[in-house]
Formats: C-alpha cells, structure tokens, sequence
C-alpha cells in the first residue's frame, strides 16, 4: 500500500488499533499525527520512533505512549455507546473536514453517518441567548434544512440548541466537546438522542473525556471544518463563536452573521464580524446564494498515489540542528525562514521541528512555530 496517511482506503482493525495508540499518546496532536505518518509511513512506525524522537528533540524521558490495552479499552467503550471510528481519508470520513491543516486524525461518530456526506452550514452563537435571536435561529435552521442543508453547531445552551432542534427533521450534526459519554451540557442528552435519528454526533475525545475549558475552542475548529460556511447569531466581542467564525475565515470558509441590536451586548461580536466584511443574513436565501456556487466546484482529492516516504534517516547532523535551534525562541518563526536562515535542508528543518514536537517543547500557531 501507499502508506496510511491520507489515503482513501478503509484502515484494517491493527491499523485502527494503531492509530488510535499514536493519537492518544502525548505529545501527539493533529499535525503532528500527520507529520510523523509522512516520515514513518504507518502508525506502527511511528509508535516505536517517538521515544528516539523525543531523545533528540530534548525530552528527558520518553512521552507515554498509549498502551494496547488501553486502546484497545476504548474501541471496547466505543462499540457499547454505537460509536464509529472513523479513519482521516476513510470513505465516510467528511470530506470538507479531511480539507483542513489540523484534522482529527480519528473522529469517533454516532447516529446516521449518512448525515456527515451531505452538504452542511454552522449555526453558532450566544449562550445566553435572546428570545429574538433563539427564534431567528430556528427560523434560518428550519429553512437551510428544508433547502436540503445539514445544520452543524455545539450543542450548547441559546443558539445552538435552538438551531439543532428546529433542524432535527431534516438532519443536525452535533459537535461535541468531550467524549461521547460525557456529553455537555448534560441537559442535553434528550436533544442529542433525538437527534442521532436523522442526524450524527461527532468527536475527537476519548469516549469517557469530561469537556475542559480549552476543549470548547478546539471543537470549535470541528464545527467550521464540517460546513461550507458559518453563521453567527448574536455573539458578544469575546465569544467562542467569534472562535469559530474566525477559523471558518482562516479554513477559507464563509462567515455569515445575523445583525443585531447596538445596544445589545450580545449582538457586539456579531455586529462586528459585518463590520469586517461578513456576509449579512436576514434570511435562508441570503446564505444559500453565497454556497450554491461553492457546491458546484468538486472537493481535492486525498493524495492517495504518493509514495511512502522515507523514515526518519538520517536525522539532522548536531551542526543542523544547533543552527535550527538557535534561531528559535519564543516568537514565532515561519517554517521558511527557518530553512533559509539556518542553510539547513527542507527535510532536516522540519525533522528538528518534529523532534521538539514529541518532545513537548514546540508551539505550532497560526503557520509559525515557536520553543515553549
């Protein structure tokens, strides 16, 4: 086979198994998944680099590595509560999220995967939510499901609870925050087991992870990566949906927002984003005008015919690496400026960054990276 990054094939049991191990291990995020797939060719591979990797990248000790059994615990927990597995490049995979930089490696899926092939818009907003903007929500939600869209939000209280449930007819995708048996907040059991009929939850957690605080933002990446475009329905200036509209702009998705009143701090950051160039929404056709044309243009394919790439051999000389480090700190550094400052080789640059990656000592943020 090609290697098991990217691929469009369904991944054997060992290699889920497998997947699952590196993705739980720490150290071990999105990119950094990707990355080391690309340098070790399969998960197995990679397993058995990390603790070199973190030698070299400075780690005192090696990272934990998730153990078989405790993978193997947790595909036992997933099958219990329904819960799908599903490989980055699988056919059922959402073919809009596989498009983003920081896609979960495995996203574990419950209820009609159907749902996740269709198109899909995100509705977002303020939990504490006005009686006008909860009704506007289910009005736009009602009338993008009977256009034939699948609504996305988080399940949290106000506005996205209000879109779920005017949408549950004709298809929700929630995203949640932790795991599939840790659902927040727990008022909302009912309205996700009603709307696992026609639609689906979606996680990257371990099924039995209790949601934190940073864990809302990085959700928040999964709701606009699914959709074709974002809408924000009353958002006060620091939100976790202005969050989510500003990695829709950064994904190059749409980002939509319902106007508000001035002197309703809830609409603050919504009104702000129409400030910024959103595209205004007083109604279904305003947003459906703005994705119809995106519809007709098929997806990128995964890139299914490369071939393996070489392992993690030679690793950079000391020479290298003492130039890669020594142009990194605090501030972030772009990855080509890294290769053209130091005279060290693409390859050799991004094996360093790798290294300090497992080894827990690297900042990816926003295209830069950064020694923490």
């Amino acid at each position: 086979m090609a290697g098991e990054q990217e691929l469009r094939v369904e991944l054997t049991d060992t290699q889920r198994l497998d997947w699952l191990r590196l993705i739980r291990s720490d150290n071990v995020g999105p990119r950094t998944f990707r990355t080391l797939l690309k340098h070790s060719g399969s998960a197995r591979a990679a397993l058995t680099a990390l603790p070199e990797l973190a030698r070299r990248g400075g780690a005192t000790r090696g990272p934990r590595i998730c153990s078989r059994e405790d993978a193997e615990k947790e595909l036992a927990e997933a099958r219990e509560l329904g819960v799908t597995l599903i490989g980055l490049g699988e056919p059922a995979y959402p073919a809009r999220l596989r498009e983003i930089d920081d896609a979960p490696p495995l996203l574990a899926v419950r209820g009609e995967l159907a749902a996740l092939d269709r198109p899909m818009l995100a509705i977002v907003g303020a939990r504490n939510a006005s009686a006008a903007g909860q009704k506007f929500a289910e009005r736009l939600a009602r009338d993008l499901g009977q256009a034939g869209f699948v609504i996305v939000s988080g399940l949290a209280r106000g506005i996205d609870a209000s879109a779920h449930r005017a949408s549950l007819p004709s298809g929700t995708v929630a995203v949640l925050a932790g795991g599939h048996a840790r659902v927040y907040p727990p008022e909302h059991l009912d309205l996700l087991d009603a709307l696992l009929h026609e639609g689906a939850a979606v996680s990257e957690m371990p099924v039995a992870w209790e949601p934190r605080s940073r864990d809302f933002p990085r959700r928040n990446r999964i709701i606009s990566g699914l959709a074709l475009g974002v809408i924000v329905v009353e958002a006060a200036m620091r939100s976790g949906s202005l969050i989510t509209a500003r990695l829709a702009a950064e994904q190059g998705r749409e980002v939509f927002a319902a106007p508000g009143s001035p002197l309703d701090p809830r609409a603050e950051g919504s009104n702000g984003l129409l400030k910024q160039g959103a595209t205004l929404v007083t109604e279904a056709s305003d947003v459906i005008a703005v994705v119809e044309p995106i519809l007709g243009h098929p997806l990128p394919c995964a890139d299914a015919a490369e071939p393996v790439p070489a392992p993690l051999v030679p690793a950079p000389d000391d020479g290298e690496r003492s130039r890669i480090l020594a142009l990194l700190g605090p501030a972030g550094v772009a990855l080509d400026d890294l290769i053209r400052l130091s005279g060290a080789s693409a390859a050799s640059v991004r094996t360093t960054l790798l290294e300090l990656d497992v080894a827990g000592r690297l900042d990816r943020r926003q295209g830069l990276v950064a020694l923490v």
